[in-house]
């Protein structure tokens, strides 16, 4: 597992991490041992502030030599070159191309990987029009880890086949879009004990497929139809009205449109597998709109993540019936 989980940051780093970050920033990530970075989740960097490797939940510093120091004053300081060109390399040096994305706080890179900006809100009548004067950066990695929701799949799909209404909780950083990613996999490609169905998924942040001119970069199974770049409300009617899903999965649920079409495609009997930043349920249940689909049980599983002890723990699967625990342990990506 430790040699594939090698392998595998290090594809990661050298095919989509790389080609975006200033050399300097190359030479100290790539000086860190391989054994730092198996669990590297995210590049933090901030003007005057030290480069952050995060490594599930804890992170490092290292020095202008890439070695790990405690010291922070021994860390290497980011500066405002090396958010530019970034940013240059990000884009392609065609920032304004991204102007869309911009004022949503975050950019989608080829593989997935968001990248998160903070900075300069220029805001016209009363909504963020973009950002400017860009002043922190967190590069968010992506990772394809096939049979990581091997434990789910037992407990959402019935003996005739059929998908229940599936809400993956997680707090940020925890799993929950890799887990998405393999639930939809298994789920198109079916096994030897169900059939594989036809799945639609609306990907708003371009993260759950990683499309690259809109073919996806990641395997979600042979009957799996992917709409790119596409709001969650507008991409699940779409596909509905076009395409036949007998499920349709999407990401981070959250405002009131979102709600709505989950009942749209849940009345017109299609089944839904999705997920919401949230700790538990009892948080949940006091949020507007994600509140009201728990009170009136529209999911049939709730599926809560953790990063203890590691990324990608599942920590519990409950049935919304009786809120019984139907699984709970540390099963891990």
């Amino acid at each position: 597992m430790t040699d594939n989980k090698n392998i595998l940051i290090k594809k990661i780093l050298e095919q989509s991490i790389y080609p975006v970050l200033p050399e300097q920033l190359i030479s100290m990530i790539s000086a860190v041992s391989l054994e730092h970075l198996r669990d590297l989740t995210e590049i933090r960097l901030r003007i005057n502030q030290p480069l952050l490797l995060v490594l599930g939940n804890q992170d490092i510093t290292v020095n202008p030599m890439g070695k790990v120091v405690v010291n922070y004053n021994e860390a290497y300081l980011c500066n405002q070159d090396d958010i530019q060109r970034t940013l240059q390399l990000m884009s392609k040096n065609s920032l304004y191309a991204f102007e869309h994305q911009l004022k949503m706080g975050f950019l989608t890179i080829d593989g997935g990987h968001r990248i998160g900006l903070t900075g300069q809100a220029i805001i016209d009548a009363g909504e963020v029009k973009t950002l400017r004067s860009i002043n922190g950066l967190n590069i968010r990695l992506a990772r394809e880890v096939k049979g990581c929701a091997d434990q789910i799949i037992p407990y959402i799909i019935t003996k005739e086949g059929q998908v229940l209404n599936t809400l993956i909780i997680s707090p940020p950083r925890c799993g929950k879009t890799t887990i998405l990613r393999d639930l939809i996999r298994q789920i198109s490609m079916g096994s030897n004990i169900y059939k594989g169905l036809p799945v639609g998924v609306v990907d708003e942040r371009s993260e759950i497929a990683a499309c690259k001119s809109g073919i996806s970069t990641v395997d979600l199974g042979i009957r799996t139809d992917v709409l790119d770049n596409c709001p969650k409300a507008m991409g699940m009617l779409m596909l509905i009205r076009s395409m036949s899903p007998a499920v349709v999965a999407t990401d981070e649920l959250g405002r009131a449109e979102d709600i709505h079409a989950v009942r749209e495609a849940l009345n017109a009997g299609v089944s839904v597998v999705t997920t919401v930043h949230g700790k538990d349920l009892s948080e949940l249940l006091h949020r507007p709109y994600v509140g009201e689909l728990l009170e009136n049980k529209y999911f049939h599983r709730y599926i809560l993540l953790s990063d203890d002890p590691r990324v990608g723990t599942i920590k519990k699967i409950i049935d919304s019936n009786n809120n019984k625990i139907l699984w709970e342990g540390a099963k891990k990506c």
